[in-house]
């Protein structure tokens, strides 16, 4: 098992930036792919991104390419999302996922989930 524990969220205005972490514990060997799927209210989730544990390819979805980068800590066993030029429409509740697998962008095969970081941006 691998448990994920998001943080780092919270209210900041439009053009400003966030850098949540995720830290995973337990089986951490176990993971291949960790990424980043924010849910706003009423909405599914959505792809933002994922970074392979090992090489560190990176992949991101549309609305945060070129404003965000999803980077890791092997010492920490942690990934962060560094987030830049938010907008209103970036408030969700970000949660992390990982998987022993590649599912990048398919948020629908991921094995564990954390609880989610709320990310409020005002405009």
């Amino acid at each position: 098992q691998v448990q994920l524990v998001e943080s780092g969220g919270g209210l900041v205005q439009a053009g400003g930036s966030l850098r949540p972490p995720c830290a995973a514990s337990g089986r951490t060997g176990s993971i291949a792919t960790m990424g980043w799927f924010p849910q706003a209210p009423g909405k599914e989730r959505e792809f933002v991104a994922a970074i392979k544990w090992s090489g560190g390819s990176t992949y991101y979805g549309v609305s945060v390419k070129g404003r965000g980068t999803i980077s890791r800590d092997y010492a920490k066993n942690t990934v962060y999302l560094q987030m830049n030029s938010l907008k209103p429409e970036d408030t969700a509740l970000y949660y992390c996922a990982a998987d022993r697998g590649f599912p990048v962008a398919n948020g629908g095969l991921y094995d564990y989930w954390g609880q989610g970081t709320q990310v409020t941006v005002s405009s």
